[in-house]
């Protein structure tokens, strides 16, 4: 529970590594809730946000730059639901906050020292190794436990089915909405911040029902605009 208000400019940072990370606590509504809750009282102004769709593991990070040159412009605080939205390698996260030139606050953590934040970066980049380790230990033992009793293998068959079926599905949907999609292009809307906009104004629901949020709408673009694969240069003939 909070005991002090929050004050001044604050720009909030989301990231979510797929369209579908929904009750998890890591989807965007979800993370979009801790921060406004915590906002929630006080004289503040929520200036800016930023979604960020990339893995955790890749430091290119486009929207995370302009969070950061807005919040350096305007001396705003970079606010961020959870430590490892920004980063889950502590050398890169650590780096990121040294050389920001900006405050962040974490709500998961809000009166975490800087010392603090280094400690569970640390641990937590650690307890991901682990996990990581043990998925794949569990994985491999259940493939040879299938191999020793003749069982074809557990994890393949049903999971290729359900990947085939929810792809099939999401191209379905796609094909539904590009009529929509074009004529929106075609009124200028051309960014994908400015067509999540334009949908939920005509009411469009989404895939599930309910807003559209700029990782959504993304996911639907690169199904409706595929990108292009580059052509196989052919391989020269050698003659015998």
């Amino acid at each position: 529970m909070k005991t002090t208000e929050n004050k001044g400019k604050f720009v909030a940072y989301y990231r979510v590594s797929t369209t579908r990370q929904g009750d998890s606590g890591l989807g965007l509504e979800a993370q979009q809730k801790a921060v406004t809750d915590y906002l929630n009282g006080g004289k503040w102004d929520l200036v800016g946000e930023y979604i960020e769709v990339k893995s955790g593991k890749l430091e290119s990070r486009p929207e995370l730059k302009s969070a950061l040159a807005q919040a350096k412009a305007e001396g705003a605080t970079v606010i961020v639901a959870k430590m490892d939205r920004l980063g889950r390698r502590a050398s890169h996260l650590l780096s990121t906050i040294d050389k920001s030139g900006v405050r962040f606050v974490f709500v998961e953590m809000p009166h975490a020292s800087k010392l603090e934040i280094g400690i569970r970066a640390v641990v937590a980049e650690e307890e991901g190794r682990a996990i990581s380790a043990r998925t794949k230990d569990a994985l491999q033992a259940a493939k040879r436990r299938a191999a020793e009793k003749g069982l074809p293998n557990p994890l393949g068959k049903n999971g290729k089915k359900l990947a085939a079926a929810n792809k099939a599905e999401a191209n379905r949907f796609a094909e539904e909405m590009r009529p929509t999609i074009t004529e929106i292009r075609q009124a200028g809307i051309t960014t994908v911040r400015g067509i999540c906009e334009e949908l939920n104004r005509q009411g469009v629901a989404a895939a599930r029902g309910g807003l559209w949020y700029v990782p959504q709408v993304h996911a639907l673009l690169k199904r409706i605009d595929p990108p292009k694969r580059k052509p196989r240069k052919p391989t020269a003939k050698t003659t015998t």
